[in-house]
C-alpha cells in the first residue's frame, strides 16, 4: 500500500509585507544603514534594575522536643506558684 502525500503550499509567517507600508520603509532604512557599514542596536534603552538593600532576619523555629520542654516547664513553674501562694 503506497501512502499518498497531500502537497500543500505552505503558508509565509509572519508579519505580511504590504509594499508602501511604514514598516517597509524602515526595514528599507535600516538595510541601508547595515549596508552602509552601521550598527542596529536595539529600539529601546535596557533599563537600570532598582535594587533595594533590604535586611531580613530569620530565627530558627524551636525543635519538638524543646518546644514540649518549655511547655513542662511552665506548668511546673505554675504548679510550684500555687503550692507557694498555699
Amino acid at each position: 500500500m503506497s501512502k499518498v502525500k497531500n502537497e500543500t503550499p505552505k503558508a509565509k509567517r509572519g508579519r505580511p509585507t504590504v509594499e508602501g507600508s511604514k514598516r517597509q520603509a524602515v526595514l528599507a532604512m535600516r538595510a541601508a544603514k547595515v549596508a552602509a557599514g552601521g550598527e542596529i542596536k536595539r529600539g529601546r534603552p535596557a533599563g537600570s534594575k532598582k535594587t533595594t538593600d533590604i535586611t531580613v532576619e530569620v530565627k530558627a523555629k524551636p525543635s519538638k522536643a524543646q518546644r514540649q520542654a518549655a511547655m513542662t516547664q511552665k506548668v511546673a513553674d505554675a504548679i510550684v506558684a500555687d503550692v507557694n501562694m498555699a
